[in-house]
């Protein structure tokens, strides 16, 4: 006996295809008009759907809160440190690379990528008299000093070792918890999984691209 067919079906497909045409025209909108709109292309999506859907899916607002108050902590408290980062940049005695690439890779394994990236390259656009408030300046900056600019976005981007220091991984965490499904705690994640997996790698990177 032929067993019956099946066949697939994918609710909210225009939703999606809605949000990635929108938003992908809405990269070359001016700031300060792009943020409103983004929202709400956000807004116009949620309430499209139909509840179905967030009930098939046991979609919770409880994970995306949950991360939201770390990260506006984070991003309330770095116009000091970035004000801070551009005024004693000679004293962090970064002179290289290389030391570019592991003081970020520090700051970032323990901190959002973002501020993390912005704190080092303000720090480097600062070392060399330019200003991060300026596009000419970073402009000038990526054209001039790409190995540098390449060290501390590497850094800042992959050397997540720990749950703030990788904010996708502590979204999928508090997502998992919502659902009652088990995932490694703060400490476990680090020792077990971050460190004697990503220090070799990051390690070998830095060796081979940004000695100098």
């Amino acid at each position: 006996m032929e067993a019956p067919a099946t066949r697939f079906h994918c609710y909210g497909k225009w939703n999606f295809g809605a949000l990635l045409a929108l938003l992908l025209i809405l990269v070359f909108v001016p700031n300060g008009v792009r943020e409103p709109l983004m929202l709400m292309v956000a807004v116009v999506s949620y309430f499209s759907l139909r509840s179905a859907s967030f009930e098939a899916n046991a979609f919770s607002w409880r994970p995306l809160i949950e991360v939201a108050w770390i990260f506006l902590g984070i991003f309330g408290t770095m116009i000091p440190v970035l004000d801070y980062a551009e005024l004693h940049a000679s004293d962090f005695h970064l002179v290289s690379d290389a030391r570019f690439y592991w003081s970020t890779g520090l700051l970032s394994g323990v901190l959002d990528n973002a501020p993390t990236y912005l704190t080092f390259l303000t720090a480097a656009l600062s070392l060399d008299h330019f200003d991060i408030n300026r596009l000419p300046d970073v402009a000038e900056f990526a054209s001039g000093h790409g190995s540098r600019l390449a060290a501390i976005s590497v850094a800042a981007t992959f050397r997540g070792l720990t749950y703030i220091g990788n904010s996708p991984n502590l979204l999928i965490r508090a997502i998992a918890e919502s659902r009652h499904v088990p995932a490694p705690g703060f400490l476990a994640y680090t020792i077990k999984y971050a460190l004697p997996i990503l220090i070799p790698v990051l390690g070998l990177v830095g060796l081979i691209f940004f000695r100098g």
